[in-house]
């Protein structure tokens, strides 16, 4: 057990305590995890504030190098002191003092007749109770120990403790990786979807727009390569590319995808409304196109030719049957915003990957995957631009979702296990949730409905303040690293206890390895060091797994090396 730093001299459950320390103040930090044992009570708390004090303003007004040294020692121990405010966010009952009614109350505890286990903060501990560092059974107790289905996510700051994540619980609702550039997003991102796909508690679905992910990459700052995802997994990771003889970072993947015309629906063109440049009007003239041509609206709209004259019996020249102003004066549609429609859509049908005719269904390829334990990760390759992104995502995750809500009822009706469980991983995600889109997008859609279809979200961002509040206020754990912005600071504390505490703390994380732990899905807030992406990780994902079944030749190729 570690040593005392101090003794409580004040506070109360809204401020939190007050801490007399008893050790040179350069031991304790912001953030330091401490913990408080007070009769039946153990109280775990964060350090929020250091603060100098003096009995008398005349002793701090000294300058005490001039006194001797056991003068200046006695004055820095008794009338010169440091004091640290600690919020407290958790409690445990230890039992009784008294053993005959301790063994009386584990009695309770083992039949379950009484709760043992953390809970929130509902009293104070009294005047001058003993307060240290917490040791690494008091880290356990509250992060959980190594065994399966956890995670080490990384280690307090201060002792090095290490502090895990169950990754069940992550997936259980939406949750984000947080950080302003070039602060570890995406090496934090990989170490949490690799501990997914070792331990297998969830299939991935990976919407990688810098092709980050799937391949080995190389580490700027520190220039060395680093793992990718299919290298560590194998075919446990299938890497989509978009359309035929698709090509990511000189690979190719392990299969393409190709959307089609009739993929497209009202909903995904006003997504994308801000990119295409579409006015208020080219939401009447898509009214008309699903009227006149249902689900073949785009096929039978690109098929129209804008500009196309005949000349009349008066010698008049007039749109010519077969033209897009000849159809707009049939559905009484505006002529000139027909055909400005007609030009903005055709920047989605030039796209290489949008064809009238798949090959194949790119939704049947990537939920076949998801449902025999694969994880598919959709590198964008050269189509890395805004368009592309909002485009593919949104499309897939919507039919995807439809296809989770499909079987979950399915499940439901025939009392049949429910579907695997799937996190859809998105960057740039306030392009995908902002205020005006998230009720527009399936990703908002996911976000709201928590785990109802067993689908949630792995949200990436480093701009938190670009997403909707309500969007944010649903997201269960939050990853978050240094934030320069207060107003980003602000969205990634949203619907959180101890905001306020919490805010400083945030603010004054360095700007490399150190992140935030917070929200539903661990039980106290904690800065932590995060661990580094490397070969001891590697050898952790490789390592400790038991020997799979090789359903099918890529598994035999894995296994000899030649995957």
């Amino acid at each position: 057990m570690e040593q005392s730093i101090g003794y409580i001299v004040g506070g109360g459950l809204r401020e939190g305590f007050k801490v007399r320390l008893t050790v040179p103040a350069h031991e304790v930090q912001e953030g330091s995890f401490v913990v408080c044992d007070s009769g039946r009570w153990r109280f775990f708390g964060l350090v929020t504030n250091l603060q100098l004090g003096a009995t008398d303003p005349r002793f701090a007004d000294e300058q005490s190098d001039r006194l001797a040294p056991a003068v200046r020692s006695a004055l820095l121990g008794r009338t010169l002191f440091t004091t640290l405010e600690v919020y407290a966010t958790l409690m445990l009952d230890l039992g009784p003092e008294d053993d005959s009614e301790f063994l009386d109350w584990q009695e309770r505890v083992e039949k379950g007749l009484e709760q043992s286990g953390p809970k929130p903060v509902k009293t104070v501990p009294s005047h001058h109770s003993p307060v240290r560092l917490a040791d690494e059974g008091d880290v356990a107790e509250i992060f959980g120990k190594a065994g399966k289905g956890m995670l080490a996510l990384g280690e307090t700051i201060e002792q090095g403790h290490p502090v895990r994540i169950d990754l069940g619980k992550l997936v259980k609702r939406s949750s984000g990786i947080f950080g302003a550039t070039g602060t570890g997003k995406s090496f934090l991102t990989r170490i949490v979807l690799a501990g997914m796909m070792k331990e297998d508690v969830a299939g991935a679905l990976v919407f990688d727009m810098h092709n980050e992910y799937a391949y080995d990459d190389l580490d700027s700052d520190n220039d060395i390569t680093v793992l990718g995802l299919k290298s560590l997994f194998g075919s446990k990771v299938q890497v989509a590319g978009l359309g035929a003889g698709a090509r990511v970072r000189g690979n190719s993947p392990d299969f393409t995808l190709e959307i089609g015309y009739k993929d497209f629906t009202s909903e995904d063109l006003a997504l994308l409304a801000s990119a295409l440049k579409l006015t208020d009007v080219a939401s009447v003239v898509l009214s008309g196109l699903i009227r006149a041509f249902g689900s073949d609206w785009l096929k039978e709209y690109m098929a129209l030719t804008p500009g196309l004259t005949e000349e009349n019996d008066k010698g008049k020249m007039v749109p010519a049957p077969g033209s897009v102003e000849y159809w707009a004066r049939e559905q009484n549609i505006n002529e000139i915003a027909a055909r400005t429609l007609h030009g903005r859509l055709q920047q989605l049908t030039d796209r290489p990957y949008v064809v009238e005719k798949p090959a194949g269904d790119a939704v049947a390829a990537i939920v076949n995957q998801l449902e025999n334990g694969r994880h598919v990760i959709l590198s964008f390759g050269e189509h890395d631009n805004d368009l592309d992104y909002l485009l593919v995502s949104n499309i897939l995750t919507r039919r995807i979702r439809n296809q989770w809500v499909e079987m979950t009822d399915a499940a439901k009706t025939n009392r049949t296990p429910n579907p695997k469980p799937i996190v859809i991983a998105i960057e740039e995600a306030h392009k995908l949730l902002s205020p005006h889109l998230a009720s527009q997008t399936a990703f908002g859609t996911i976000a709201r409905e928590l785990r109802k279809y067993f689908v949630t979200l792995l949200v990436v961002d480093q701009r938190p303040s670009g997403i909707d509040d309500e969007i944010m206020s649903q997201l269960g754990t939050r990853i978050t690293g240094w934030l320069g912005d207060e107003d980003d600071i602000r969205a990634v504390l949203t619907g959180l206890a101890g905001r306020d505490q919490l805010r400083g703390m945030l603010a004054r994380l360095q700007e490399k390895q150190e992140v935030l732990l917070l929200g539903w899905g661990v039980k106290m807030p904690i800065p932590i060091k995060s661990r580094r992406y490397d070969e001891e990780f590697y050898a952790e994902m490789k390592g400790n797994a038991k020997a799979k079944k090789l359903d099918s030749i890529d598994d035999i190729n894995d296994l000899l090396g030649l995957g």
